[in-house]
């Protein structure tokens, strides 16, 4: 299957300011050509603000922002390119469709506009999307999953240079959340221009994400790679919950008997919850940093099925006077550690030492 390209060798440049109320705004963005980038924060620091500005849709800000080779704003030189030209595929949290239309009429609105662009694969994504029997229906007599899965197929037949989801998934509920997000994870690996895709759930953004924008009251406190931000000692109290590491591995076992995957990754291998993987994919896995306990010595008789031998690579303060943050070496992917002050130092560790690190499968996310 094709999807939309992105010709142009350079990504996404954002350097505003602006106010929104009490909220004051100065943002600094570089982002890839490619992949999937996550803004992520905890509700109030602005990420959706952050987005709009960058579509163009706070006419407040003020500064410069580029695109590849093309400069959407530039408030020094009195350069603003309207929304509608930016050719943005914009999808909001409540999905914003044409009610008197039918599901057909809505996808093919805006792929009609583009000129129904030969490399776009109409037929694949609306079966990818699991919207081919819905395609008579009203859209009024959909479901709020439903008209969230038209809404981002429209972006995507219309041709844009950069996909923008603002929250899609946070209105849905249990069922129709993992549904769509398995949607979304299908596209991932094929799809050839940059999404920025806002988000409040850490589990989504590890599933999804490529490239990690943290921010916090207006501002990125974090920016790079998923795996080696989210291992971050340096972060904010206010993402203290989302602090963990990103492993991606391939599944080489599975056991029917007790519903359990083996995930072999540089580390070693881990067992965690069967979903509907089959042996041979490649799927990412979320430690988080509360979910690790450490030991100096493998364990037996632990209900933990999942020890890993570690360095200690560095230590500093958590969010509470009481607790530190571990940082580990685990055949070179970074996992992090949340533990009392008391058992690092009853424990006699230091950077540099040896360690196991036990986790619990039921703790483990994919």
């Amino acid at each position: 299957m094709t999807e939309p390209r992105n010709d142009s060798p350079h990504g996404l440049d954002a350097k505003l300011a602006w106010r929104r109320g009490a909220l004051a705004f100065d943002i600094d963005l570089t982002l890839p050509p490619q992949g999937v980038t996550a803004l992520f924060g905890p509700s109030g620091a602005g990420k959706s603000s952050c987005l709009r500005a960058i579509a163009g849709l706070e006419r407040d800000a003020v500064g410069r922002v580029s695109f590849g080779q093309t400069a959407w704003q530039d408030s020094a030189h009195r350069v603003f390119v309207p929304t509608h030209r930016r050719r943005i595929g914009y999808v909001f949290q409540e999905p914003s469709l044409f009610t008197h239309r039918t599901v057909a009429g809505n996808l093919d609105f805006g792929y009609r506009r583009a000129g129904r662009p030969s490399h776009l694969d109409r037929d694949g994504l609306i079966d990818r999307f699991g919207l081919r029997p819905l395609l008579e229906r009203r859209v009024g007599a959909l479901s709020g999953g439903e008209r969230q899965r038209v809404a981002m197929v429209r972006a995507l037949l219309s041709d844009p240079a950069l996909l923008m989801f603002d929250e899609p998934l946070s209105a849905l509920d249990g069922a129709a959340r993992a549904d769509l997000l398995e949607c979304l994870e299908s596209l991932h690996g094929t799809l050839q221009i940059p999404m920025i895709y806002v988000s409040h759930n850490v589990d989504e953004v590890a599933r999804l994400a490529d490239h990690l924008v943290l921010m916090e009251a207006g501002h990125v406190v974090a920016q790079g790679a998923l795996q080696d931000t989210l291992a971050r000692l340096d972060l904010p109290p206010a993402l203290g919950e989302a602090l963990g590491a990103v492993i991606e591995g391939q599944v080489v076992g599975y056991d029917a008997h007790d519903q359990l995957i083996e995930l072999d990754f540089p580390g070693g291998r881990l067992w965690l919850p069967y979903r509907h993987e089959s042996v041979g994919q490649w799927l990412r896995c979320r430690i988080g940093a509360r979910d690790v306990v450490l030991t100096t010595l493998p364990q037996t008789g632990t209900s933990a099925l999942n020890q890993l031998p570690c360095r200690i690579i560095a230590v500093a303060d958590a969010d509470h006077p009481a607790q530190v943050l571990v940082q580990l070496d685990a055949g070179g992917c970074v996992l992090l550690a949340r533990i009392t002050r008391r058992s690092w130092h009853a424990l006699g560790l230091s950077p540099g030492n040896q360690a196991w690190a036990q986790v619990k499968a039921v703790a483990l996310g994919v």
